[in-house]
Parts: structure tokens; C-alpha cells; sequence
């Protein structure tokens, strides 16, 4: 039988690297909000002729929009997202693209004000919150009848933390390096991200219940090992599902929900590692009061790699 819980420390220092470069990442780059959540406007084009994206960023610095940014879409059509725009702005700005490349067609046109946005980015915020609050007194709930049920809660909470801080990270990284915005789409898929990891770690939860019940062994990383074992191949086959839907909606849907099915495909990965190799990991360190001994283990493990 794998001894996963065996290996904890391992897996929380992986853990740790991670989120670590997540944490750094998000101080460096931060995020780059889209316009739902920073104000400005966002008109989609496509050009009769073939045009090249720097040569219309190019042109955009011509026209005094040096900070636009512009993205390709599946379709051949051109994101272009301003500073807020009145509707004699837009029009002239098209007009001026059209002198340059030719004859195009607006498939779409859209602005946010300041006041909206800010509202906007409270209300992603709060529902993130409300959602993590949310899924801490339900897995409490649901484990009430267990021995220290709040363990449950806060170690499923801990995971989704994890998996989202993930997400952010390599959003923040991808902004960063491909101009890569947040917007609801990317707030829609961490809430979807939320609900996933927490349904692969009750099911984790559930199954640690039924052995604990069973009697299947007097020590608690056991009971907690094996139900990880039984569950494996439920959470890997789950996941892969998953992905392979994920990446459908990836690659053939188009850059409308780019971010969500981005934020999915990260999620679906960081998820299934929190639900197999920390929630449970947490419950275990925290029954055997193993905070101290975590600390004393980084050391050792320096010492033997030199």
C-alpha cells in the first residue's frame, strides 16, 4: 500500500515552494485588472485585410492609446481595450483605424465607469469570502458527529486557499509576462475552483469517517492513509474527466472564456494535489500535534542534500 501521509512534510514543502513562488510573483507583478474591475472600454474589430497585431498596437501609440492593450481572438478578430471612451471617441478612433488598415467591422463594443468597476471588484471580493466561509461551516457541519468536526472545516478551507492562491500566482505571472487580465470570467472560475476542491476533499473526508466508524485501526494516520489509498483512483479518474473537458473549452471555444477555462485547468491540478496531499495531511499533523516536529524536519532535510 503507498504510504502517502508517510511522506506529509515532502508534500507540504512542495506545497510551500509553490505558493511561496505564487506569493512573490503576486508582490512582483501584481494583477492586472480588467476593465470590469479597473474602468475603460473594450471594442472588438475585424479587419477586411490581414493586419498584424504590433502593427495595430503600433498604431494605437500613434493615436494616443500607448497603453491599449490588444489581444488576438481564435475568430481573427482584435480585443482592443482603452481608457474609458464616450461614443464620439469610439467612433473617431475607428474612423483613424480604418484610414490605416481598411475596412472594419465592430463586432462589439463595451465601457465601465470608475464607480461600477470599484463596485464590481468589493463584490468579487465579498462572494470569495462568503464562499470560503461557507464552505468552512458546511464541511463542519456535515462532520459534526466526528470528533473535532472545526478540524474538518478549517483543513478543507486551507486546501481551496491553497488552490486559489495557486491560480492567482500564475495569473499574476502571466500578466506579467503575456499582459494577461483578471476579469469576471477569472472570478467565475475561482469560485468553480472552490467547489471542486472542496468536493474531492469531502470525499477524501468522508471515506476517513467510514474507517474511522469501521474501526480499522487504532492509529489515526493509518485510518487516514488508507482512505487516501481507496480514493486515489476515484480523484485521479475524476480529474482527468475534468481536463479533457477543460481543454476542449480551451482550445476551441476562443479567448471569451479564456480566463475561466484557465483558471479551471489550474484548479482541476492544484485541487486534486491539496485534496489528496493536504487537507488530510492537515488533519493528521494537527491530531498528532506534529507543528513543532514540521519545524525540526526542514533542517534535516538541508543537512542530507549537502
Amino acid at each position: 500500500m503507498f504510504d502517502i501521509i508517510g511522506k506529509r512534510f515532502w508534500f507540504l514543502l512542495i506545497s510551500g515552494v509553490i505558493l511561496l513562488i505564487s506569493i512573490v510573483s503576486l508582490i512582483g507583478f501584481g494583477l492586472k485588472a480588467g476593465v470590469e474591475f479597473s474602468s475603460g472600454s473594450i471594442l472588438t474589430v475585424r479587419f477586411e485585410q490581414e493586419v498584424a497585431q504590433d502593427q495595430l498596437k503600433q498604431e494605437m501609440a500613434n493615436l494616443g492609446h500607448p497603453n491599449a492593450i490588444i489581444q488576438r481572438t481564435g475568430e481573427g478578430d482584435f480585443l482592443i481595450r482603452t481608457r474609458e471612451l464616450s461614443g464620439e471617441d469610439k467612433t473617431q478612433l475607428e474612423n483613424d483605424l480604418m484610414a490605416r488598415f481598411g475596412q472594419l467591422t465592430e463586432a462589439e463594443f463595451y465601457s465601465v465607469s470608475p464607480m461600477v468597476a470599484t463596485e464590481t471588484a468589493s463584490n468579487a471580493v465579498i462572494a470569495v469570502v462568503i464562499a470560503a466561509i461557507g464552505v468552512l461551516l458546511y464541511v463542519t457541519w456535515a462532520f459534526h458527529r466526528m470528533p473535532k468536526p472545526f478540524r474538518y472545516g478549517t483543513s478543507a478551507v486551507i486546501a481551496l486557499i491553497h488552490d486559489a492562491l495557486v491560480a492567482l500566482g500564475v495569473f499574476s505571472i502571466l500578466g506579467g509576462l503575456l499582459d494577461w487580465e483578471i476579469n469576471l470570467m477569472f472570478i467565475t472560475g475561482i469560485l468553480a475552483v472552490i467547489g471542486y476542491s472542496v468536493n474531492n476533499t469531502v470525499v477524501v473526508f468522508d471515506r476517513i469517517r467510514e474507517n474511522l466508524n469501521l474501526g480499522v485501526s487504532a492509529d489515526f494516520e493509518v485510518i487516514v492513509n488508507n482512505s487516501l489509498v481507496e480514493t486515489l483512483g476515484r480523484s485521479i479518474n475524476t480529474s482527468l474527466t475534468t481536463l479533457f473537458v477543460v481543454l476542449a473549452l480551451l482550445f476551441f471555444v476562443g479567448v471569451s472564456i479564456q480566463n475561466f477555462a484557465v483558471v479551471l485547468l489550474i484548479g482541476v491540478i492544484a485541487g486534486t494535489f491539496s485534496s489528496v496531499c493536504i487537507a488530510p495531511t492537515m488533519l493528521v499533523i494537527w491530531e498528532k500535534k506534529e507543528w513543532g516536529r514540521l519545524i525540526q524536519w526542514l533542517p534535516k532535510v538541508k543537512s542530507r542534500n549537502r
